[in-house]
């Protein structure tokens, strides 16, 4: 279907409200990456189209935290249409231009680091053969995140593929996330989300490693909608990026179920 087509009949159900007909008893938890102009690539989302989604969010459902919605999931009480932001990998940018727009308009969301990369010069992979360089947060602008009153989570110390490591390397990796942020932050730990995110990228023998390590949930990021006693430790999340040219392009996956992804 075309894009504005697409975009049109998302607009639409969404303004009629019709799309609360697909979203019943349902919860959206959406990822972002970087928040940052221009949008050079799939995973950056570029600032004003950022504060438009964080508009279409606040217009059409229940922002809460994680924590909330996975409060929700362990009482298996009814889910009502909750949204739940998140950023991973722990870019600048997020800190310089998500989380004032997420402040001005009184929004919460987790922010998921990578503790290895926090205020280094390292380049990853997937930027490097893009030739592109996007900084890290340091350790005192993840510091004042918390302290604004977002939510810190652990994405491994490397950003490894837990789908193919040793259990002995991931219980480092998933385990040792969550120590290097409780010494950073003097606070409790307890959200995590796998890095690249497909269900391959995490073996169940390491899923456990993240329950035995004192994590509440782990998020994955191929995309889907999460429902009424579904496993925190399966949560589904929805990855938002320059592939959508508009929030309600978003609508319109997000209504017919299309947002899952297939690598």
């Amino acid at each position: 279907m075309k894009s504005k087509i697409k975009q049109l009949a998302g607009k639409t159900l969404f303004q009629t409200h019709l799309y609360r007909w697909f979203l019943t008893s349902t919860a959206v938890v959406v990822a972002f990456h970087r928040v940052s102009n221009p949008a050079q690539d799939g995973l950056t989302c570029d600032v004003e189209m950022f504060k438009r989604y964080c508009e279409f969010f606040t217009r059409y459902f229940r922002v809460v935290s994680l924590s909330n919605l996975i409060d929700k999931l362990e009482e298996g009480v009814p889910l009502k249409r909750e949204l739940v932001i998140t950023f991973d990998d722990g870019y600048q940018d997020n800190y310089l231009n998500a989380a004032p727009i997420l402040n001005s308009m009184g929004l919460s969301a987790t922010f998921f680091i990578v503790t290895g990369s926090v205020g280094t010069d390292l380049i990853p992979w997937w930027d490097n053969k893009r030739s592109l360089h996007h900084p890290w947060m340091t350790w005192d602008q993840v510091v004042d995140l918390h302290r604004q009153g977002f939510q810190i989570g652990a994405h491994t110390r490397t950003h490894v593929n837990l789908g193919v490591i040793s259990r002995e390397k991931a219980w480092e990796e998933i385990h040792g996330s969550r120590m290097d942020l409780e010494e950073k932050l003097s606070a409790p730990i307890d959200l995590f989300a796998y890095p690249y995110g497909r269900e391959r990228e995490i073996t169940e023998g390491n899923r456990d490693l993240v329950k035995r390590a004192g994590f509440r949930c782990c998020c994955s990021c191929f995309g889907g909608i999460n429902q009424k006693g579904n496993n925190p430790f399966s949560l589904r999340r929805i990855p938002i990026g320059a592939y959508y040219q508009s929030p309600y392009n978003f609508a319109f996956d997000l209504a017919f179920d299309r947002t899952e992804m297939s690598y």
